[in-house]
């Protein structure tokens, strides 16, 4: 029955996801072209992105059908309070279905938290090794899964030791929940070698306690970069928004007293010290240069559901593209048994993001 209301009650789009959005997205002349508010205005604000030189194989359907899969597995999970850092319905949905397309032999998880993002990963890929890293007091664990105490930084272990030679590092993907610099761990994993990255946190630019790869792609060369003018349309047009959506992020938050934007204002942020060290511009196009020379793949999840249907007033959608399901699929959100969830399950949305880089 679902499927048919999937083909017929949904205006099936069947174009891929992996697409990045339009080439150039300049926030003022968008703003300028703009009308009256339509559908939360999703993307009103830009999109930022890396251009992938491969897109993704998967589909908007596919994503579809695989959310239906998903949520009865998603009502099982053992740890159902809510617990602030934790993944919830959209971040949980994007983990399993990517360790489910990809299909590692090994997977690394650097901050799991409780335990809810390795149920997630096990559930998606049974016979999966899983490595733990920093997970505290887990209320979840697995026979199959090495936890590894947090005083063991994934970068500072010598991977090359301690995997099995045999196995090809093609086939580990890498999980990062740790909050910790986006640009860094890039680094890392293409120094030892590791081509398949997930990151849980990929905090817009002027928030988040660690510089993220959506900051690193922000860039005033792809149409990114953002207006500091408290006279701007994107001054105001933010400053309305905070109004409506919690974590809207204004244009004080965004840029320093000297019109630094980047980052967050001017700062390249770290999580372990609460390092927030300053770059200049130069220091972050050039990170974008290095970025892109090593990047094959980068994919954002889309949100699962519209304001109009999870009822979040969290993530401001004018950051984010469009999502799986917008108002006028609520027959599909309610088949789906989507409406039965609080709208907090909805509203921890922040660009999760998978990145392949070239192996």
């Amino acid at each position: 029955m679902l499927l048919l209301l999937l083909a017929l009650e949904w205006n099936l789009d069947w174009k891929h996801l992996g697409s990045a959005p339009g080439g150039h997205y300049c926030i003022e002349e968008k703003l300028a072209a703009a009308g009256r508010d339509s559908s939360w205005d999703f993307g009103l604000l830009g999109v930022p992105h890396c251009k992938s030189k491969k897109e993704v194989a998967w589909s908007k359907s596919e994503l579809l059908f695989a959310l239906r899969d998903f949520i009865p597995l998603y009502e099982s999970r053992p740890i159902k309070q809510y617990q602030r850092g934790a993944l919830g319905l959209d971040h949980s949905f994007g983990l399993w279905f990517l360790a489910r397309r990809l299909q590692p032999e090994i997977i690394i998880e650097s901050g799991g938290h409780r335990g809810h993002s390795t149920w997630i990963l096990r559930r998606a890929v049974p016979d999966a090794r899983i490595i733990a890293l920093g997970t505290e007091h887990p209320s979840y664990v697995h026979a199959n899964t090495i936890y590894v105490t947090r005083d063991n930084d994934f970068g500072s272990l010598d991977w090359d030791n301690l995997l099995n030679p045999s196995i090809r590092k093609a086939k580990i993907l890498l999980v990062f929940d740790d909050h910790q610099n986006q640009f860094k761990r890039v680094l890392q994993a293409r120094n030892a070698g590791f081509q398949h990255l997930i990151f849980a946190n990929n905090s817009d630019t002027g928030s988040g306690e660690a510089y993220s790869l959506r900051q690193v792609c922000d860039q005033q060369s792809t149409g990114g970069g953002h207006n500091c003018s408290i006279d701007s349309r994107e001054a105001a047009a933010r400053s309305q928004r905070k109004k409506s959506w919690d974590r809207a992020i204004e244009i004080s938050e965004i840029c320093s007293s000297k019109g630094e934007w980047w980052g967050v204002r001017g700062q390249m942020r770290d999580k372990p010290d609460r390092a927030s060290v300053y770059i200049t511009h130069r220091d972050h196009v050039r990170n974008h240069g290095i970025f892109d020379s090593m990047l094959q793949t980068y994919w954002e999840l889309p949100p699962v559901a519209s304001p109009g249907l999870s009822k979040q007033r969290s993530y401001d959608p004018a950051r984010t593209p469009p999502p799986l399901l917008g108002d006028e699929d609520s027959v599909v959100f309610d088949a789906m048994g989507l409406s039965q969830l609080e709208p907090w399950q909805f509203g921890d949305y922040s660009q999760l993001v998978y990145v392949r880089l070239d192996g």
